[in-house]
């Protein structure tokens, strides 16, 4: 039986969850700290921030999220200079990722530190401090592998923290099944306005809405700007990043893109908040609707 499950282990330092907590998963070497800038003074008193590792620190500047990633090989020191420095006084937590066991060195967190940047950079989620993407270090071919490994396993902790800024909803075009049988069992639903020239197509993989490239949608936001649902920034956001291109109007996904729910990918279609679980129908059976389809799988789970 394949197992491809993790275990988290977050410990919320003083009970608070707002407060300064750790992450580690068990067989992975890494360690995890975020805490507020207000605790600044409990933080740099823990064992692991006079380690050798990478750090982020986060905030807004101008009214937009904010970041800057760097590394050290005492990090403490760091973070006391940039305290010291004025020009930083826009961030309010901070994240240090560190080894367990202190066994990262200056060439380990220098790729860290490159990689993070290079992911930033192309989620483009927040604007970075960095003025530019600093060189990757020179690693043997083990070392490249293992920092790459130990990266797959960060980017699963750094959202379960509440750090968002290196995940993608990209997704990649190549075949996600093993065989021409799964690629069939993918539930595929397609968003069909001809008024409007929509045409989009989407595939529910792992949970997500993952909207086709070569997927027709509205061009510009059409409904209110003062929704609850606040799609129409990530409509805007979409546009602007060229994952949605412009033609006459009418808006092309130029890549796959995931989405979190049935109506935020259909919000983003049709330029307006909307009910995706009823906008969105299967592919072979155009009289199905998402809502339906869902109710078909839940009749089929044991009572």
């Amino acid at each position: 039986m394949n197992i491809s499950g993790r275990s988290l282990e977050l410990f919320f330092v003083d009970g608070r969850p707002d407060g300064m907590l750790t992450a580690e998963v068990f067989n992975w070497t890494g360690h995890v700290l975020r805490f507020p800038r207000t605790q600044i003074k409990e933080a740099l008193g823990r064992r692991e921030t006079e380690h050798t590792g990478v750090y982020v620190l986060i905030g807004e500047r101008d009214g937009e999220p904010h970041a800057y990633i760097g590394e050290a090989e005492d990090v403490r020191h760091r973070l006391r200079d940039h305290i010291r420095d004025k020009t930083k006084e826009w961030w309010d937590t901070a994240i240090i990722i560190t080894s367990a066991a202190d066994n990262l060195h200056k060439a380990h967190v220098k790729y860290l530190e490159s990689r993070l940047v290079e992911i930033a950079r192309d989620v483009s989620a927040v604007s970075l401090g960095n003025s530019n993407t600093p060189p990757r270090s020179s690693l043997t071919e083990a070392a490249v592998s293992n920092m790459e490994s130990f990266l797959d396993t960060l980017m699963m902790v750094l959202p379960a923290v509440r750090i968002d800024m290196f995940m993608s909803k990209k997704r990649s075009s190549k075949p996600t099944a093993n065989s021409d049988a799964d690629a069939l069992a993918v539930p595929t639903f397609e968003f069909i306005m001809p008024k409007h020239n929509i045409r989009a197509v989407a595939k529910l993989i792992d949970g997500e809405m993952v909207v086709q490239a070569g997927s027709e949608v509205r061009g510009a936001w059409a409904g209110p700007r003062y929704n609850k649902a606040h799609y129409y920034n990530l409509h805007d956001e979409l546009l602007q990043k060229g994952i949605i291109s412009t033609t006459d109007g009418v808006g092309i996904f130029t890549e796959n893109y995931a989405f979190s729910s049935a109506s935020a990918a259909a919000a983003i279609c049709i330029g307006r908040t909307t009910n995706g679980r009823t906008d969105w129908k299967l592919v072979n059976k155009k009289d199905t609707t998402y809502a339906e389809w869902e109710d078909q799988q839940i009749e089929d789970t044991p009572e």
